[in-house]
């Protein structure tokens, strides 16, 4: 994935809160196997900690004594994003929401932004107080989306994912796939509390797989507001194999396979590797959210 170097990369979209303390209690998970279990089926790509039992409030982020600007000073255009994490999560963010405002409009509707925050440690939203551990997650309370940069490297090496930008790229995507979920009046059929492979929870993972793919079929045709051109102006297509990597080492079958020993269908949250990987494909061969319809 390679970013136009003359674009300037809008780091109003990101939020950025590493090094910052979050005062009062506690960010908590169940404990134990089952703790755990629970925390793997949910921490990656879901919809936010209220779902996983995290503590409640949304305590603000106190500034650490350090400068917690570290976006907007370094990430300043395309050349910044082509290297550098951060920068290219900036970049992402970036296209993603100008992608879904074109949509929008080409629709006759409004898109609202929704901010990335990047954290540290524990960050307090309007969804509770979640530590680094949930992985990233959409808080439809505050509609954000919250990333640990940290986590890609888990993605990698504890999931088995073969990583790479585009990796960085498609969880990203995905997060917005369930602000667009939210903005849409989709996102409120997953909190029926039912599970499995059939599930509303499923279906809704599902569809904000399908909305990366269709984010990923226009990324190289986007215009971006600074320069007119894409941001995006590379995607081979071992960058699109990297995202599929990704997409399966998060299903529930390979999550449960890899921590429980078995796979229970009747418990799914998100969908099985395969399930994943082809509602993503969905979404990147037709580049139409209309194809997306997980619920039909």
């Amino acid at each position: 994935m390679q970013f136009d170097d003359d674009a300037n990369l809008d780091t109003s979209e990101v939020q950025d809160v590493r090094g910052s303390r979050i005062p009062g209690g506690r960010a908590t998970v169940g404990g134990g196997v089952i703790g755990l279990i629970a925390l793997l089926l949910g921490l990656f790509l879901g919809v936010g900690p209220d779902q996983l039992g995290l503590s409640s409030g949304g305590e603000s982020p106190q500034p650490a004594a350090s400068s917690l600007a570290q976006v907007q000073q370094s990430c300043r255009t395309g050349r910044d994003a082509n290297s550098r994490d951060d920068c290219r999560a900036v970049a992402v963010v970036n296209s993603v929401q100008d992608y879904w405002t074109q949509e929008f409009q080409r629709q006759g509707r409004r898109y609202t932004g929704s901010p990335t925050v990047f954290f540290s440690d524990r960050v307090g939203t309007a969804c509770g107080v979640a530590t680094a551990a949930v992985g990233p997650f959409y808080c439809p309370g505050d509609r954000k989306v919250y990333l640990d940069l940290g986590f890609f490297d888990d993605l990698r090496t504890k999931f088995g994912s073969s990583g790479g930008p585009f990796a960085q790229a498609y969880v990203i995507a995905h997060e917005y796939g369930h602000h667009v979920q939210d903005l849409l009046g989709v996102l409120d059929r997953s909190r029926d509390g039912l599970t499995g492979a059939s599930s509303n929870s499923v279906r809704t993972e599902l569809q904000a797989d399908c909305y990366a793919g269709v984010w990923a079929h226009h990324a190289t045709t986007t215009p971006d507001e600074s320069t007119g051109r894409p941001l995006i102006t590379s995607l081979p297509t071992s960058d699109i194999e990297d995202g599929l990597s990704a997409a399966a080492a998060v299903g529930d079958d390979r999550i449960q396979e890899r921590y429980q020993g078995r796979v229970t269908p009747e418990t799914w949250t998100h969908g099985s590797a395969q399930q994943r990987q082809q509602w993503f494909l969905q979404g990147y061969r037709t580049g139409d959210m209309a194809g997306c319809d997980t619920f039909r």
